[in-house]
């Protein structure tokens, strides 16, 4: 038995092969993503963001070229119960099964609920209902988003959602909402979280700060702050948790090789730059689409989706006042007609999304390889579940709802400008 089969047969989680029974996509627990990405040292995997069907099939060929584990995920903004775009939390594991299983795919691929976001204390409750039903329809990661509230807050929601994710899958956390170089993250609120989660069995795979970068479009370079974020992942260390950066457009290529090679970041999020890829926009190494003298996004004759639905979609656009960032909206309305475009077009949209993502695999974030190191992993395991990295080291007499209220009083904390700093 070869080891891609070995680890087909033991390294699907349960929820796959009951959704799955007959697939030969090999979709897996980010946390073999995230321990690959260690072992090889100073990788990142891209969490490719699957606004339509032709960015997953583009990001999944790339990581195939490349040889290296990948995640394909979808925020709740996007793709929760009010969602902007037609691949959503419930469908996303499907469309990625199938499209492993047309193309052969054989590199690992985990499935992840990015930013399952939490704003108040009232959406608790809801969530406890509905985080169940993402790991019955195929996902294997998710984030639990909490950073909208004060830190003994986010640290309480956590605890209160962290049991309903299966111990196989990976979780992401996060700290300080990501608002660019306003309310940047300390150590001291990333412990803060990491150690009360310890404290009651909770591992986290990754964690998610604010270290400077934006969601979106970013119009500056400022960027992500690389000796910040070193020094967040350090004070880290003991509790092995990685990082998960987000917000990458707007960062150049160097700043994210900085990235991989001097932090603890084995996740790079990407979203804005795949979308503006597929459609046909220029795109520079910022990842950040670019703009005409009036102000339009530049589209390439030829490139992308076909010239006349391009023209489609900008009138759609003017006429509902939709602009910049908020293009992203479009992709609800236009799926349909993005698919119902003759087989050539298609072709390349998914094929401009498959080599940016290369490019970024296999030159910026170092992952090439990392498939055969994940299913080396997955076989010597011998289960879909490699366990935690970490043990519990806080105890948890320290960390009661009460004395987790009274600790955060302490915490010197900015949490920058109150605003819907989207996900």
């Amino acid at each position: 038995m070869s080891d891609f089969d070995q680890a087909l047969k033991v390294g699907r989680p349960p929820n796959v092969k009951k959704l799955f029974p007959s697939s030969r996509a090999l979709l897996v627990s980010g946390k073999y993503v995230d321990l690959a990405m260690l072992r090889k040292g100073g990788a990142m995997s891209i969490a490719a963001n699957g606004r339509s069907h032709l960015v997953i099939r583009g990001a999944l060929r790339a990581a195939q070229k490349a040889g290296s584990a990948i995640i394909v995920e979808i925020a709740r903004s996007e793709g929760g119960a009010n969602a902007y775009c037609p691949v959503n939390y419930w469908n996303i594991a499907r469309q990625v099964d199938a499209l492993c299983n047309e193309m052969g795919i054989t590199v690992p691929v985990a499935i992840h609920a990015d930013h399952y976001g939490i704003k108040k204390e009232a959406d608790v409750g809801p969530a406890q209902v509905e985080i169940p039903t993402l790991f019955e329809h195929g996902m294997t990661s998710i984030a639990i988003d909490a950073s909208h509230m004060p830190d003994d807050q986010n640290l309480l929601a956590t605890l209160k959602l962290a049991p309903l994710v299966p111990a196989w899958a990976s979780l992401e956390t996060e700290v300080g909402e990501i608002k660019g170089k306003a309310g940047l993250s300390t150590a001291e609120e990333a412990l803060f979280l990491v150690r009360g989660l310890n404290a009651h069995d909770i591992f986290p795979t990754w964690i998610a700060l604010n270290n400077g970068s934006s969601h979106g479009i970013e119009a500056s370079d400022a960027g992500i702050q690389t000796e910040l974020t070193r020094e967040i992942h350090e004070a880290l260390a003991p509790f092995k948790v990685s990082g998960a950066q987000h917000g990458t457009s707007g960062n150049s290529s160097d700043r994210l090789r900085e990235i991989a090679a001097k932090t603890r970041t084995t996740k790079a999020n990407v979203a804005t730059a795949l979308q503006m890829c597929s459609w046909g926009v220029e795109v520079n190494d910022y990842g950040n689409a670019l703009l005409d003298e009036n102000g339009d996004f530049v589209k390439i004759p030829g490139e992308g989706m076909s010239d006349e639905l391009w023209a489609e979609m900008k009138a759609y656009a003017d006429e509902n006042g939709i602009k910049g960032g908020n293009y992203k909206k479009l992709n609800l309305p236009f799926e349909n007609k993005i698919l119902g475009q003759p087989a050539a077009v298609r072709e390349r949209m998914a094929g401009r999304v498959e080599d940016f993502v290369h490019n970024l695999l296999t030159n910026v974030f170092f992952a090439s390889g990392s498939a055969e190191i994940a299913i080396d992993l997955i076989c010597d395991t011998g289960s879909h579940d490699p366990g935690p990295k970490a043990e519990r080291m806080e105890d948890p007499a320290d960390w009661t709802d009460e004395k987790i209220v009274e600790r955060a009083r302490s915490i010197d904390s900015d949490k920058g400008p109150e605003g819907d700093f989207d996900d």
